[in-house]
């Protein structure tokens, strides 16, 4: 038989999946089929997901197909939420319908290897990550269409009033070199920047929210929507998305009025009854005085960062820089293979710095390897601005990386010299990664997609760090006896999403909840009846979250693995039948198939995630030396207009918010002029011509077309932007 060069069909590019470690891997993964007639075996993979209240249920739907002419078996990882509990999987063959039994993992390799042998189709899943996942069907033969159907269910919590569900849908390229453990689960198969997907993807989700929906959107894919009622929608997919499979789905939705389901939710399972309790946190209060604080800000630079995502990473720091106030101190650490700094030891916000720091991001070319643990370790080295001082590292990246739990323990051993907050950048990013080392700092992650969420989530930030916490968080019940309680104690709150606690009880449920806390030095207490609840057989995905969430408690996110870890999260998973790093689902139809066993095994392609580019995989390239620069543009202001204490608010809002067209039109025009009405509205945009100022509709257009936060002032005003570029290298 000829041995075909791996020119598979439609056309797909195959390349490097893991970055480089010290020397290039010159060696590209390849699906390992020798027949002419071999095709990629994923066909198609859809979820259906219906929403009930503030659970979501999920059916994920994988159908293979060998529409060559010998057996294969067919390897495919893929992604779910890091909150997922996988509950239930079954395979389908025509109308045959097997149901998938939990096992132990080497126990579950065992079986599935012995189907396989015998010439029965097989199926197994197993967790690599939280959010990452494995699927392998074995004896898939010419002319099968073999269906798997995952089932997982998760709590949706509400940030601001405003719900989101995510359906993670590509695995990134992942940078291996930092991981010693062997481990090949990353080592796939991917397509070029821009290669149409292999496979089918569709979604749809059923909204029932017991309350009016409101303001439906979809920030990554162009959706259809219908309203059956009031408090119910049903999304689709619109058939004019190109590619949706390289990008991850997220929807956005809010009640009326931007209320909260908050209440408690209660299941009677045989001899355990559970619950799940969800408290509004109080309004924040602005603190009467913000102290000044000390920032490092570690930006990813490497392969997949190069392109569009490290220019939202731009304008997020633009944006993340503008917002600091004057008596803040900051450092910009650039990282891939190796780390640049910006300044020996922190410098004070001015104007003058700000504009410094941001032109010395700009100098950062993706390119490299990820290699975080350096990063971090260089970022622990370096001086405060003095000594004592408060410091929070911002991690800015799309954590393509696979030493998850070595970057916890980095933080957790080092949370007496920072506090940790991750921004996650780009459609497809490690929220496993993002959300565990804000977990292991106790403090909060965030995700910018696209260059309008950077300027959002910039904001959130700064309002999250200006906002009093509730401290000192007590979970107390009267007449309520439970116990397992997760988490066992509250962490201090921050953000305005409430709190979510899961436990079991006894008895009847009657009595109070007392919940408990510190706003600065006001004392809070929120009190709850559970008569109140609500208690139905709707409610029986509360098990399998009690059961999820004392496993993220266990094992997720924790640094310090005890010796009866596993056996406790192996117990879990078998007696509650989930997936876990410790448990696997086998499913194994009976009928021998293929006598011998015999299959060539075929790794599923994976695509390229959106906007991300080829030197994700294989890139060699470091971190360039510093260059010094001066400031591509200068803003000047009329006195008369505005008085000079208003100058610089006004000055960091216009570079936070409109700093790269500031930059583009700039180079087009040398200087130009934008005149603004109450808040920051623009009026007009006028362009020097020779002999006189002339009003340009394009360029206005561009800047109103942004979506912006506006400014406070009751003054019309305007900004002459001059081009001022002098760079050089040293």
């Amino acid at each position: 038989m000829k041995k075909l060069p791996l020119i598979l069909l439609l056309f797909v590019s195959l390349i490097t999946f893991g970055q480089e470690n010290q020397t290039q891997k010159k060696e590209s993964p390849y699906l390992s089929v020798l027949s002419e007639n071999a095709v990629i075996p994923l066909k198609e993979s859809r979820a259906e997901v219906h929403v009930t209240g503030t659970i979501a249920h999920v059916k994920m739907t994988q159908v293979y197909h060998n529409e060559g002419t010998t057996p294969i078996e067919a390897k495919y990882v893929f992604p779910l939420s890091t909150k997922a509990a996988v509950h239930d999987m079954k395979m389908k063959v025509g109308d045959r319908v097997t149901n998938a039994k939990i096992f132990e993992k080497q126990k579950a390799e065992e079986v599935y290897q012995e189907a396989v042998t015998q010439g029965k189709r097989a199926a197994k899943l197993d967790q690599a990550r939280p959010n990452v996942f494995q699927m392998k069907v074995g004896n898939v033969m010419p002319g099968d269409a073999i269906s798997i159907e995952v089932y997982y269910t998760e709590m949706l919590s509400p940030i601001h009033g405003k719900y989101q569900f995510v359906a993670p849908s590509v695995v990134g390229p992942r940078f291996t070199g930092e991981n010693t453990s062997g481990e090949d689960t990353f080592n796939n198969p991917t397509t070029k920047k821009g290669i149409a997907d292999t496979f089918i993807y569709n979604l749809q989700v059923e909204i029932q929210a017991g309350m009016m929906i409101q303001n439906i959107e979809s920030t990554s894919h162009k959706v259809n929507i219908l309203y059956p009622s009031r408090d119910s929608a049903s999304i689709f997919l619109s058939k004019s998305n190109t590619n949706p499979a390289n990008r991850d789905f997220i929807l956005n939705y809010s009640l009326r009025g931007e209320d909260i389901a908050s209440g408690l939710l209660l299941y009677e399972h045989n001899d355990e009854k559970f619950f799940a309790y969800m408290m509004e946190p109080p309004a924040t209060v602005k603190a009467k005085q913000v102290t000044a604080r000390e920032y490092l800000f570690i930006v990813d630079v490497s392969g997949s960062m190069n392109g569009y995502p490290l220019e939202i990473s731009k304008d997020l720091m633009r944006n993340l820089l503008c917002n600091l106030n004057v008596e803040d101190t900051f450092n910009v650490q650039l990282f891939a293979s190796s780390s640049t700094v910006f300044n020996p030891t922190p410098v004070k916000a001015t104007d003058a710095n700000i504009n410094n720091a941001t032109q010395f991001l700009t100098s950062g070319q993706g390119g490299g390897g990820t290699q975080l643990l350096n990063a971090l370790n260089v970022a622990y080295s370096l001086p405060r601005s003095q000594v004592g001082s408060s410091r929070s590292m911002v991690v800015i990246t799309d954590g393509y990386v696979s030493v998850e739990r070595e970057a916890f323990t980095k933080i957790e051993d080092n949370l007496d010299q920072a506090n940790v907050f991750t921004f996650g950048i780009g459609s497809s990013v490690n929220r496993y990664l993002i959300e565990g080392m804000a977990n292991a700092s106790k403090s909060e992650s965030f995700i910018a997609t696209n260059r309008e969420e950077a300027a959002k989530v910039a904001e959130d930030f700064k309002q999250y760090i200006d906002s009093p916490v509730m401290t000192q968080v007590k979970f107390a019940t009267k007449g309520f006896e439970v116990y397992d309680i997760e988490p066992s104690s509250v962490p201090d709150i921050f953000a305005a999403r409430p709190v979510i606690i899961f436990g079991k009880y006894k008895g009847e449920a009657n009595g109070e909840i007392i919940m408990t806390g510190y706003q600065g030095k006001k004392k809070i207490k929120q009190r709850f009846k559970v008569s109140d609840g609500t208690l139905t057989s709707d409610n029986k995905a509360l098990r399998y979250l009690w059961a999820r969430k004392k496993i993220e408690q266990l094992d997720d996110y924790s640094t310090r693995f005890r010796d009866d870890t596993k056996a406790e999260v192996t117990a879990l998973g078998l007696q509650y039948n989930l997936a876990t790093q410790y448990t696997s689902f086998v499913a194994v139809d009976e009928r021998v198939i293929n006598e011998g066993g015999n299959a060539k095994t075929v790794k599923q392609t994976l695509p390229m995630p959106q906007n991300v580019n080829n030197s994700a995989v294989g890139a060699a390239a470091e971190v360039k030396a510093k260059s010094v620069f001066k400031n591509t543009y200068t803003l000047g202001f009329d006195d008369l207009e505005l008085p000079k204490a208003e100058t610089r608010k006004i000055k960091m809002w216009f570079k936070a918010q409109y700093g790269y067209l500031a930059e583009k039109y700039t180079r087009a025009h040398f200087e130009f002029r934008l005149k603004f009405g109450d808040n920051g509205k623009i009026i007009s945009a006028e362009i020097f011509n020779g002999t006189e100022w002339v009003n340009d509709i394009e360029m206005l257009n561009a800047f109103k077309g942004l979506k912006t936060e506006m400014v406070i002032t009751k003054k019309q005003f305007t900004i002459l932007v001059k081009d001022n570029r002098t760079a050089c290298s040293c």
